[in-house]
């Protein structure tokens, strides 16, 4: 049965990716549709996040002690019962306390990974691993036309009843197929460590998300964000002390290592503001300032060729990777999405051309996206192989979660006659291209050859 377990992980991964972007075409209808307002709304996706960001090394370790299978299991089990309760409620305390539950599917990404590390042929393992880190970008593009078709034609909580249709499907699938772990760590779970995680994670990223509608200089922004810092510092003299920690800092400290999850957090901002950055450019009233005037469906049908950039250039990327080295598949996706960010900065271009460019920062994202998983695994131990990829996946989110707050912050400096001004798009534009340049510069610090590290001991 295991020869099933890539396309069942596969499509479980993007289920996951499809849970966290199916809301972003309901928001400015959610306010009509549940009778809160959009405060409250906004929460519905920094529930997600907020969970998924501290599910996801919380889960990676787990899966590490007790058993990959039984972790997955959870994840798709949660994001399946967050599905269901959203079809059958309007309610937003409801919605968002679902939405907190499906944000825990963040961790299926890197259990996936480390349970194909353990069960694929090992020349069959770079590339499976790279195409399941791409199936993120597939789902996210597939995810936004999706619900937008819905939103146009049906009750949005037909949405709801098909991801709880597919998630029951996974579950089941993922039940058979999936083997349990040979290799566990074992050991006390850390949690006063996950804890200590958590609370910095929730202070950094609550003024991010809400940092907009708060002010960024009022006192409960500042506060939290003071709290995150001495938080994380706590928790990582913790953690150095500790012999069982949630995440080995002296391991995530090696260049092999700490050089990709960089790359990871800085890709997270880029990628997620090709889609949503564009999606309100394509959406905006162009006699209001900048913008496109299509409809949800047709801003959406703008984004699928992101989708077939990353299925197509998945299998390349690994190729590149394998033949010439992760320092050039890094350093070509870092050039395609300065190349893709470039174009999109262009203000008042043809229709074609922003199409164009989120086709080309897809391209670059999935060399990424693809290299960064193979990265890690030569990087690190076989048995925290899932807790680093954890961490890998919880920057991608920070990253997003980041670029989600720039975007909100500078697009609402240049409003203009109930528009947006197109210098205000250009800006967020250079913004992601800058956070490529800064990936490209530091995969310099990755080996030439080789489509791995050195394995370490243990592996």
């Amino acid at each position: 049965m295991s020869k099933f377990a890539f396309p069942v992980l596969a499509v479980g991964a993007i289920f996951q990716a499809i849970m966290q972007t199916v809301i972003v075409p309901l928001l400015p209808s959610l306010p009509g549709f549940t009778g809160a307002g959009p405060t409250a709304v906004s929460w519905l996706v920094t529930s997600t996040l907020l969970v998924g960001a501290v599910m996801t090394p919380i889960f990676g370790r787990l899966a590490d002690m007790i058993g990959k299978k039984q972790m997955l299991l959870i994840a798709f089990g949660l994001m399946t019962i967050g599905s269901l309760i959203c079809a059958l409620t309007s309610n937003i305390g409801l919605l968002i306390f679902a939405r907190g539950l499906q944000g825990a599917g963040a961790a299926v990404l890197p259990i996936g990974m480390a349970i194909l590390r353990e069960v694929m042929p090992r020349d069959r393992v770079d590339r499976s691993i790279a195409i399941l880190s791409s199936t993120l970008g597939i789902g996210t593009a597939v995810g936004i036309p999706f619900a937008a078709a819905i939103v146009q034609f049906a009750d949005w909580h037909l949405l709801f009843w098909v991801t709880t249709a597919i998630g029951l499907g996974v579950t089941v699938a993922a039940s058979f197929v999936i083997r349990p772990s040979s290799t566990r760590t074992g050991g006390r779970f850390d949690v006063a460590g996950a804890a200590g995680l958590t609370g910095a994670l929730i202070c950094l990223l609550v003024p991010i998300t809400q940092g907009s509608a708060w002010g960024w200089t009022s006192a409960a922004v500042l506060t939290m964000f003071v709290c995150s810092i001495l938080l994380f510092a706590i928790w990582g003299f913790q953690q150095l002390r500790n012999r069982n920690p949630l995440v080995d800092l002296r391991v995530s400290a090696r260049r092999s290592v700490l050089t990709p999850h960089l790359s990871a957090l800085l890709v997270g901002f880029a990628f997620y503001g090709n889609t949503l950055i564009t999606t309100q450019l394509l959406q905006a009233p162009p006699e209001r300032g900048a913008g496109y005037g299509l409809t949800i469906l047709q801003a959406a049908a703008c984004q699928l060729p992101a989708s077939f950039a990353m299925m197509i250039f998945a299998l390349v990327a690994s190729r590149v990777s394998d033949r010439f080295g992760p320092k050039i598949a890094i350093m070509i996706g870092a050039t395609f999405l300065i190349v893709g960010y470039s174009v999109h900065a262009v203000p008042d271009k043809p229709l074609w051309t922003v199409v164009a460019a989120i086709f080309i920062a897809a391209i670059g994202t999935t060399f990424v996206y693809c290299t960064l998983p193979i990265l890690l695994l030569g990087a690190v131990p076989l048995s925290q192989n899932a807790a680093a990829n954890g961490v890998n996946v919880l920057l991608r989110t920070v990253g997003s979660t980041v670029c989600s707050a720039v975007v909100a912050t500078v697009l609402a400096a240049h409003m203009v006659a109930g528009g947006i001004g197109s210098s205000g798009f250009v800006i967020v534009y250079l913004v992601c291209g800058a956070c490529a340049v800064v990936v490209f510069v530091s995969a310099f610090a990755l080996p030439s050859v080789g489509s791995r590290m050195p394995r370490p001991a243990g592996v």
